[in-house]
């Protein structure tokens, strides 16, 4: 891929936030590296966008096939933005969860976003300019019971919000964000089995919205990035309660339903 434009590479982009991001980002004359298992929806999404798309098909939870990403990531010298946004939920709770699938979401959550940033920022870095959106969840700030999808959600804000701080004491301009949004209307509900019915209409927000939100915030350079004043007061509310009080909460609230 040879383009003036820069780049920007897009984990879990046949559907969801992550064709939404990719979208938002060819409207923004970005030139798109697209990344996620389904090619043939990948294809169908770079059809329709007016730059550049170059394709990668990739199983996240693999090792090998991390690797084919983050080397081509290493090698893009126009990179300036990476989405990491694969991900799933799962509605069970952790003793009730097969062990390959609660590894894999760690797999893909953590590891596979560690790796794909550490290939990524250097060359940011080292060029001056860049940034990184991961797609954490308000579920990160709220652990419940059993809650494998949450615990992994609150390392990515914390792994977020580390790298912040060592880039701001390193005096470089890149900027990371860590996206937590809260119920969307994506797939992802399907995929976990979830119920949407069961939680209000007023509590769930368009993907258009959310990616809008993201990228709004990164141009202002914010850290957390939480759409919607309801979830900002769940945010806040999170971390002016004792832990105890949250337990507490979370013990007699209905079974968690992931978030993003």
């Amino acid at each position: 891929m040879s383009s003036n434009r820069p780049l920007a590479a897009v984990t879990g982009a046949s559907a969801g936030l992550g064709a939404v991001f990719a979208r938002k980002l060819a409207a923004r004359g970005c030139d798109l590296l697209l990344i996620a298992r389904r090619r043939d929806r990948l294809e169908q999404l770079a059809a329709e966008l007016p730059v550049q798309c170059e394709i990668i098909q990739a199983d996240l939870t693999k090792d090998d096939e991390v690797d084919k990403v983050a080397a081509r990531l290493r090698e893009a010298t126009n990179l300036e933005l990476l989405v990491n946004n694969a991900g799933f939920g799962t509605i069970t709770r952790f003793l009730q969860t097969p062990p390959a699938l609660a590894e894999n979401m760690h797999r893909l959550h953590i590891l596979a976003l560690m790796r794909l940033t550490h290939a990524a920022v250097p060359g940011m870095v080292a060029r001056q300019k860049g940034g990184v959106i991961n797609v954490a969840s308000v579920a990160g700030f709220w652990l419940s019971p059993g809650g494998i999808y949450s615990a992994s959600k609150q390392w990515v804000n914390a792994f977020t919000e580390c790298l912040y701080m060592e880039l701001k004491q390193a005096g470089s301009p890149v900027r990371v964000q860590a996206l937590c949004p809260g119920f969307t209307y994506t797939e992802f509900h399907d995929v976990a089995n979830m119920d949407r019915s069961v939680i209000p209409k007023s509590w769930w927000f368009d993907a258009d919205f959310v990616v809008e939100e993201s990228l709004r915030g990164l141009d202002k350079g914010k850290l957390f990035v939480v759409p919607s004043v309801r979830y900002k007061f769940v945010v806040w509310l999170s971390g002016v309660l004792p832990r105890s009080c949250r337990q507490w909460l979370a013990l007699r609230l209905p079974k968690r339903r992931p978030m993003h």
